[in-house]
């Protein structure tokens, strides 16, 4: 039987990568037996994220040395997510002090295995791209902006002033180091690290916005409940939004499919308009659609 994982290996390292990539999305569901494994490359560490134990890890580390035909992976992380706390292990190598993920000329600092999340969602991508093409000239309000990487695409693609709002003051000064990894002007940056449903008079004061970019987690302690509390973020629109703005909301739950956004833009936003949806990055392609990453854009209208 063919192993899927060590054709996604051997395939993506044939040629030297700069840019950081999802390697092998076994959460997709389209490969039987490795749906718990996912490989990402963030130059030059690939990290290795199991949600189930690993089998055979040596056999693992046997293929990915094979497929290094040009000695790119200095430092191979496994992290456990099956395991409380999501522990990591370096399995090769030392991990750098500082990695610097590439993706569109942009740079992103990374963390692989210092916790859940390595700091950039590389499903983003394209609509980072997006973001950078769609920003000239524009006014652009990042709610749950986590490390601020939207913002980053937004200045460089000529926004005026960037506003990121997250819970996690961690997170937000990790943004700023982005933007400053980018040589942006950090006079074109607002910080409000504080919670999103406390800080409206705050987020106000930087208004109003041409681009709104709404990217909650699913759940976030003391802070969001995607059920319960995504409809009176929408509801806020109205008092932030320049009449065209854009307006993009993003869903990541499985249990949840687009229609739930769509639903709550016509209870609380009613003259927001659907415009598309914006696929996730292409090798995150997911066997059942619905439960994977869901993009809409909306046009906001301030009068019908």
């Amino acid at each position: 039987m063919p192993d899927p994982l060590k054709a996604a290996i051997c395939s993506f390292f044939q040629q030297e990568q700069v840019e950081a990539r999802r390697v092998f999305h076994g959460r997709g569901q389209f490969h039987t037996g490795f749906e718990h494994i996912c490989l990402d490359w963030y130059a030059p560490v690939l990290l290795i994220t199991a949600y189930d134990p690993i089998s055979n890890v040596d056999h693992l580390l046997a293929n990915i040395e094979a497929a290094d035909c040009h000695t790119q992976v200095k430092g191979i992380v496994l992290q456990k997510r099956y395991e409380s706390g999501a522990p990591a292990e370096m399995l090769k190598g030392v991990m750098p002090v500082k990695i610097l993920a590439r993706e569109d000329q942009l740079l992103f600092e990374v963390r692989p295995g210092k916790q859940q999340n390595s700091g950039l969602f590389l499903d983003m991508r394209p609509l980072r791209n997006w973001v950078k093409s769609n920003s000239k000239d524009k006014n652009v309000l990042n709610l749950f902006a986590y490390t601020c990487s939207f913002s980053v695409a937004a200045l460089a693609g000529g926004a005026s002033a960037v506003t990121n709002v997250d819970i996690s003051k961690s997170s937000i000064s990790w943004g700023l180091e982005n933007h400053r990894h980018n040589q942006q002007d950090c006079g074109l940056v607002n910080q409000i690290p504080y919670n999103v449903f406390t800080s409206w008079g705050r987020i106000r004061q930087f208004g109003r916005y041409d681009l709104v970019i709404i990217d909650p987690p699913t759940r976030q302690r003391r802070g969001f409940d995607v059920e319960k509390n995504y409809g009176a973020v929408i509801r806020k629109l109205a008092k932030l939004c320049h009449d065209k703005a854009e307006i993009i909301a993003t869903l990541n739950s499985p249990f949840l499919g687009q229609q739930f956004l769509l639903d709550k833009f016509a209870q609380y936003a009613p003259t927001a308009e659907f415009v598309e949806s914006i696929p996730a990055a292409e090798e995150f392609k997911d066997r059942f659609p619905d439960r994977a990453l869901k993009i809409l854009r909306f046009n906001y209208k301030a009068h019908r």
